[in-house]
């Protein structure tokens, strides 16, 4: 349900003068599938994603396919009880990221091996607490954390994950497995891993009755529901541009580049403040709310909700307005922290990057909510603000000095057709 390029490209930004581009970038399923399909010899076409239930390129276009699962699901007692065969020097092993150890070797093998920026400049560090939090939601089974070791020395050479979630798809709410982190050591890389991981997750989630899946690649895989681009805010600049991460424009010196991302020192929105374990149920219905007007979009409750979205220190922030009037809660924002090691630079090892999660604005405009979870991120020393052009986001990216990336983000559902492709704007599901 995923590829061996599966996880988020790492976004980086190439030049602050990108910030005046002129619209947001668009680009069409049809023209992007056509460009691989041009550019790949039939001797090197997706074999193994053109045996799995998903959009075909070749089926683009054509209406008469019906929208929904491709394959009914398999009775349970059909479904292959024993996992699939790995080379005979490597073994499955379940991942209990509740052990420090376990946890300790998942976050080495990604810290080490996991998506780096084209130039290898940059690689994704997710903290152990990062890794809880996003395997350990409402629900979620072991068995799914999936790790493969040499027989051997016993060091785990290859790991991939999912968690169990119900995906609103146009009007039906579907349970799916989420599908992350397939990560294989830089080594193994021609061992070919990969797909045999996807079908051992993929029986794992069928064994409980789970018959679709979501899952982002920054590659272009068969066949992308939506695809989506990067935006990045500069908190820091000069710390950006002295690790490469961005550059200086045309025309601007070190200083007026600072100054242009200046932020005030303190958020202007009154009843702005962080969001507590008294505010789940407001916050779920503001979201759900908000949620329910996208094609794509989780269904959350309010166990969801405690855990994806109230605060954790250094793992995910959640910001609300209470009016001060009636104190009823009229907006939200929240980010997450994923920090990059920065590679090969003397002075930096780490990067801090705040990534724009879920925001709802009812009262203050999105434009305001958002410029004060800028600020708040710049007062924690996040050094860069990500966000996708995805929801209402295109709004207020370019009137808050965010440039694009460089690298697109495609979103894809095992199993699911859906019969036209989405734009950026009709998702609202942001997925880790």
């Amino acid at each position: 349900m995923a590829d061996s390029s599966s996880p988020p490209e790492e976004p980086t930004q190439t030049s602050d003068s990108d910030m005046n581009a002129n619209s947001l970038s668009e680009t069409s399923i049809e023209t992007i599938a056509q460009k691989v399909q041009d550019s790949l010899s039939l001797g090197k076409r997706h074999k193994f994603w053109e045996t799995q239930p998903v959009g075909q390129f070749k089926d683009i276009g054509d209406t008469s396919l019906p929208g929904g699962p491709i394959e009914d699901p398999t009775p349970l007692s059909e479904v292959k009880q024993e996992p699939y065969n790995l080379p005979s020097v490597y073994e499955w092993t379940t991942c209990d990221l509740d052990s420090d150890e376990v946890c300790g070797e998942v976050f080495s093998l990604l810290s080490n091996n996991y998506v780096e920026d084209d130039e290898n400049m940059f690689r994704f560090n997710y903290s152990k607490e990062f890794l809880r939090w996003a395997l350990h939601p409402p629900g979620y089974y072991r068995s799914w954390h999936i790790g493969v070791r040499a027989k051997g020395s016993k060091k785990l050479v290859a790991f991939i994950s999912g968690i169990p979630a119900r995906i609103r798809v146009r009007n039906e709410v579907v349970k799916m497995a989420e599908i992350n982190f397939l990560c294989v050591h830089k080594k193994l890389r021609s061992k070919r891993l990969a797909p045999v991981m996807i079908k051992e997750v993929t029986r794992r989630v069928h064994l409980e009755n789970i018959w679709q899946a979501a899952y982002t690649a920054g590659v272009v895989l068969p066949t992308p529901i939506t695809t989506c681009q990067y935006w990045h805010r500069s908190l820091n600049p000069k710390k950006l541009i002295d690790v490469g991460f961005s550059g200086l424009g045309a025309r601007m010196t070190m200083s007026r580049t600072i100054k242009l991302y200046k932020l005030p020192e303190s958020t202007v929105t009154p009843g702005f403040r962080k969001m507590e374990v008294r505010d789940i149920p407001a916050v779920t219905r503001l979201l759900r709310n908000y949620l329910s007007h996208y094609a794509v979009a989780p269904d959350f409750d309010e166990d969801d909700v405690q855990h994806w979205l109230l605060p954790t220190e250094n793992v995910v922030d959640s910001y609300l307005v209470e009016s001060p009037e009636s104190h009823e809660l009229t907006d939200f924002c929240s980010f997450y922290t994923l920090p990059s090691t920065i590679l090969g630079n003397q002075n930096y090892s780490l990067l801090k990057a705040a990534y724009s999660y879920y925001n709802v604005s009812t009262r203050t405009p999105l434009l305001q909510l958002m410029n004060d979870a800028l600020i708040v991120a710049k007062q924690r020393d996040y050094d860069v603000f990500n966000a996708l052009d995805v929801m209402e986001n295109g709004t207020f990216l370019k009137e808050l000095k965010f440039g694009p990336g460089d690298g697109q983000l495609h979103y894809y559902l095992y199993n699911y057709r859906l019969n036209q492709a989405l734009k950026p704007t009709e998702l609202g599901l942001v997925l880790l």
